[in-house]
């Protein structure tokens, strides 16, 4: 069995979780991360001459070994594969709507970066590799009519949508209801940081079935958990929140705010990531890793409030779409279920609890404003 593993992005969110997930289970560990300022904000006395920050987060392992450098340097990143068994590989540049304007940025931290990364290991085979996917491949998610028929490609037009008419319907305009979406779903790409996503998870399991590398690509949903980037505006919704909150400042809710995602805790993506790496019968396969719960985002924007003592503070519902949302998109765990044997440990409640427990330490730049005024001036809001 694989026991010396490279996690590509791993100082950052889900990567550090990993982290302590592996190492608490025998593991050796070795991280590879470009410390992006975005997501890792610049320290000073931890940056080099050109301001760039070159040490790990406190919060990273330190049992872990830690190599800064981009996976886009085959260079460095081949010195990071030596006497490795097993790559997680997580580097990537994360955001819907950012996506859709640093279109060349995106292409080439996950595009070409996966590429550097894949052709290295023609070279020296490993014994598994795990793709960090995204349930934004989906775009929408599955709809059932009120007669059970599933409908697997439907979206909503310009002119609906400009009249703030956000769900979905079919073509006699019967309103469809959202239902569990599952892996057999065929993909529809709405933004840039989808196709990327897509794009890294077709191209490492069609180089591992070339090149005899098992390999395993993991769709997260909508992950939540203490570590997020506070100051990105392009992170997961709950840590916008949580910045927001911190700030006393309203979230900011495009669309009416009952639009559908499940939220899963880090906690259970890093066990369902580890149980990839342990399960033989995983080769080949896409897994979706979610709770099974839908959740509104408005239902999240109040519990957010609640154990952030924050329920004075009143949601902005903007009443406007965002080029490349979707409207509703929940996970179909059973897969994941039969053949990992992955089931979700932490309830959204709790999760929430360790996140504002966690938030009373932090301090956060709120960046959501000028981040929406950003897609707002390139008409990438209607």
């Amino acid at each position: 069995m694989a026991k010396n593993i490279l996690i590509t992005g791993g100082a950052g969110f889900i990567g550090s979780h990993l982290c302590d997930e592996l190492i608490d289970h025998g593991y050796y560990v070795r991280v590879i991360d470009n410390l992006s300022p975005q997501v890792h904000p610049v320290n000073t006395s931890r940056s080099n001459s050109e301001g760039q920050r070159t040490e790990p987060p406190e919060y990273l392992n330190h049992k872990a070994d830690f190599i800064y450098g981009d996976v886009r340097d085959p260079m460095i990143l081949n010195q990071a594969l030596k006497g490795i068994d097993a790559v997680f590989h997580f580097a990537a540049a994360v955001g819907v709507g950012q996506s859709m304007y640093e279109i060349e940025k995106y292409t080439s931290i996950n595009n070409i970066g996966t590429a550097i990364l894949l052709e290295l290991l023609t070279k020296k085979p490993i014994e598994k590799l795990i793709v960090a996917s995204s349930m934004s491949i989906y775009g929408e998610g599955l709809y059932q009519s009120s007669q059970g028929k599933i409908f697997s490609g439907v979206q909503r037009s310009l002119e609906q949508l400009k009249v703030g008419k956000w769900e979905l319907f079919d073509k006699n305009g019967e309103l469809l209801k959202p239902v569990p979406t599952n892996e057999r779903k065929r993909p529809a790409l709405s933004s840039v940081y989808a196709l990327s996503k897509y794009d890294q998870e077709r191209m490492s399991l069609m180089i591992g079935q070339a090149y005899n590398i098992p390999t395993v690509a993991l769709r997260f949903f909508n992950v939540f958990g203490t570590r997020q980037a506070l100051s990105n505006p392009y992170t997961g919704v709950l840590a916008i929140f949580g910045s927001r909150y911190l700030n006393n400042k309203p979230p900011v809710i495009f669309e009416d705010g009952k639009q559908m995602r499940d939220f899963v805790s880090v906690y259970d993506i890093a066990q369902a990531c580890r149980l990839a790496l342990q399960v033989d019968k995983a080769k080949g396969h896409v897994f979706n890793v979610g709770s099974g719960h839908p959740v509104t985002i408005l239902e999240i924007a109040d519990k957010m409030a609640s154990v952030m003592d924050k329920s004075d503070i009143k949601p902005i519902i903007k009443g406007k779409y965002r080029v490349g949302d979707i409207r509703h998109c929940f996970a179909d765990i059973s897969l994941a279920r039969r053949i990992l044997g992955y089931e979700p440990k932490v309830s959204l409640e709790q999760g929430l609890t360790e996140i504002s427990e966690w938030l009373k330490g932090q301090m956060a730049e709120d960046m959501v404003d000028a981040a929406n005024s950003e897609l707002d001036s390139r008409g990438l809001t209607i």
